[in-house]
């Protein structure tokens, strides 16, 4: 009898998974080891391996189609057997977007206590073909092809098709608007509606947010420290070490320096670096770091582990290859789990301050904002300076505002003499 691939529980909090793509067809034969397919969960993209030698003798759930854990997927025996009948948990609809795990300004690093039910089945869809992936763009193969043809970036055009799928109609569209100088005026001057009404299904990476969200900001109770940090030292620093190691391919960020900041800093007051657990606190012997990454439809958030016994330059590196790897859905689960402390930086997008909501487990959350030039008093003097203003959310059952207070002023301490962090 043909042996049944079902669909796997691929992460801690994952009740559906998406099944972005096939791999292999109808009639291919596979290996144990093989990859399959591709496999969205609520937290990122990964590779479904087969298990057994055969050929595919039937495939169940399409490309694009959202499926429940322990339905199943296709069928591998050998050719001319017998193919078992589908269960009852059957694909539902398409989903609408990439999944991957993430509170709205702290995606999740750790599981959450108790997942939310799978949504009800749905009418399973006609077959789709797959979409081709490039840079984790959706098109149609004839869609890429006209857009090659008539010179347009995929990257530019919003698609109307399942889960965002780019269609030659986008493409048709997109080659008849205006040129951007055009359209910006057209776009003062429009009365027309902002954009086409419609509603979009929820992908499982924006349930989990929801759910997330809901669940820390309902149950931890939330308090928050600010402090204003003089960051000229830091600026100052940074420009030299990336000018006299441009020859080297290094290029420090401005986030490299909070992430090893945010580490030296938990050394000085480790209380921060805790977790509740209902009859106890934990606290952690080891700072693994995490940081918010936006995606496609959500954030996710890879962890540097044991940030505290890293040089600047280490943490750097990891973190943009962490960051690279968070972009195009490939992070395994022990990258974006167990951090004990996470940092989210809107700054590089020009917010000079706000608060973020806690990532549970962890007690507490940093909010980064951007550098500011403004007036500054340096004694009797005012000058032009550069400020940069971080904010410290706190569980209250962890963390006493003393001891939030203690923390930024460590990081205060150690981000105004930057020199300190390469020791």
């Amino acid at each position: 009898m043909a042996n049944i691939i079902e669909m796997p529980k691929l992460s801690d909090t994952m009740t559906v998974g998406t099944l972005a793509k096939w791999l292999k067809k109808e009639g291919d034969v596979v290996k144990a080891g093989d990859m399959l397919a591709e496999v969205e969960t609520d937290k990122a993209t990964m590779e479904l391996e087969c298990f057994f030698d055969g050929t595919i003798l039937k495939i169940y759930a399409p490309g694009g189609s959202q499926v429940a854990l322990g339905a199943p997927l296709c069928a591998i025996g050998k050719p001319g057997e017998a193919v078992p009948a589908p269960a009852p948990k059957a694909p539902t609809a398409p989903a609408a977007a990439p999944a991957a795990a993430a509170p709205a300004s702290a995606p999740a690093s750790a599981p959450a206590p108790s997942p939310a039910p799978a949504p009800a089945p749905q009418p399973p869809p006609a077959p789709v073909a797959p979409p081709v992936p490039a840079g984790r763009i959706k098109a149609s193969p004839l869609a890429r092809k006209l857009a090659a043809a008539k010179g347009l970036d995929l990257a530019r055009i919003t698609g109307s098709g399942p889960g965002g799928r780019i269609r030659r109609a986008d493409v048709l569209a997109a080659a008849a608007a205006p040129a951007p100088a055009a359209r910006q005026l057209g776009s003062v001057l429009s009365k027309g509606p902002i954009q086409e009404e419609r509603a979009v299904a929820v992908s499982n990476m924006r349930g989990a947010i929801a759910r997330r969200l809901l669940e820390s900001k309902t149950q931890l109770p939330h308090f928050y420290v600010e402090i204003e940090i003089d960051a000229a030292p830091l600026t100052a620093l940074r420009e030299q070490l990336n000018a006299a190691l441009e020859g080297d391919g290094v290029k420090l960020s401005v986030n490299d320096f909070i992430l090893k900041a945010s580490a030296e800093a938990l050394r000085r007051v480790p209380q921060v670096n805790a977790s509740w657990e209902g009859n106890q606190i934990r606290y952690f012997s080891a700072a693994h770091v995490s940081f918010a990454v936006a995606i496609e439809d959500g954030l996710i958030t890879p962890v540097v582990r044991d940030a505290h016994l890293k040089s600047l330059f280490a943490i750097s590196t990891e973190a943009k290859a962490l960051g690279k790897r968070a972009k195009e859905k490939k992070l395994a689960p022990a990258e974006f789990t167990g951090g004990t402390f996470c940092v989210s930086n809107l700054g590089m997008m020009g917010i000079p301050r706000f608060s973020a909501i806690i990532n549970p487990p962890n007690a507490a959350i940093l909010a980064v904002g951007t550098v500011v030039r403004k007036p500054v008093v340096r004694g009797e003097r005012i000058e032009i300076g550069q400020t940069l203003t971080v904010t410290l959310s706190c569980d209250h059952r962890v963390i006493d505002g003393a001891v939030g207070a203690q923390y930024l002023n460590a990081l205060k301490t150690l981000l105004e003499s930057p020199a300190l962090l390469l020791l």
